[in-house]
Formats: structure tokens, sequence, C-alpha cells
């Protein structure tokens, strides 16, 4: 009898240790995914919104698509299109988000910031001159 309720006992903690692995596992696959897609199809994505807001990129002005980090952990959550000079478009490597409450929670602030790097954790190089012109909603 004590066998099998040890059996029992260590069935359960490893079906709940998988699924919380499975949610980890999930979560991971979900950044990759976008991080992939961005470096995959980010010049489609770009050529897309440049034809539906009527852009034409030239020597004095670029587009590019970039993931969205989130810039406490650095996982890939989106993707966004920016825009400026092409000598400073060329620089941005991905868009930092930063959130805030604003009047307690009645006021949500998310900050866009175009950085020069993929690992906001080592601190952000921001790329002053460029701005977010398009927000790219990915179903997961």
């Amino acid at each position: 009898m004590k066998h099998q309720l040890r059996a029992f006992a260590l069935g359960v903690l490893l079906t709940l240790g998988g699924v919380a692995a499975y949610a980890q596992l999930a979560q991971i696959l979900k950044a990759g995914g976008v991080a992939a897609l961005v470096s995959r199809f980010g010049g489609d994505i770009d050529r897309s919104i440049n034809r539906l807001t009527n852009t034409k990129p030239d020597q004095n002005f670029a587009t590019k698509v970039v993931p969205i980090l989130s810039a406490g952990n650095g996982a890939y959550i989106g993707a966004v299109q920016v825009s400026g000079k092409p000598d400073l478009v060329k620089q941005v490597e991905a868009v930092a988000q930063l959130e805030a409450n604003f009047m307690g929670r009645e006021v949500r602030l998310r900050a866009l910031i175009p950085v020069s790097t993929k690992t906001p954790h080592k601190g952000i190089n921001r790329v002053d001159g460029v701005g977010v012109s398009a927000i790219i909603d990915i179903r997961i």
C-alpha cells in the first residue's frame, strides 16, 4: 500500500511539473517564434505596411521591422516598424517596451524606445531620431 501511495504521489508531482514546464516552454516557443518570424519575414511585413500607409522610403527616409523586447527580461513579445533617416534606422535592432502605472492603476503608460541592441538587460542604447511608425500584432 505504501508503494502505491508513493507511486501515486510521484505521478501527481510529475504531472504538475509537466504542466508548469509546458507553460514555460509555450512562452519560450512564442518568444522564439516572434524572433524567427521577424527575422524571416521582416522585409515583407515592412513592404506591406509601406503599401498600406502609402509610404515610399528613399535615400532620406527608411523603414524597418524589428522585434519588441520586454525590457525587464529580454523576451520577444511582438514587432514594430521603425522609421527615420536610413543611417539611424540601420542601427535599430529592436524596440524596448517599458511599462508603468500612473494615478494608481487608472492609467497604464507604455513607452516604445528604438534601441541598438537585442539585450536590454545589458543597458538600453537608445537610437535618437528614429520613431515607431506601426505596431504589428502576431497571433500565436
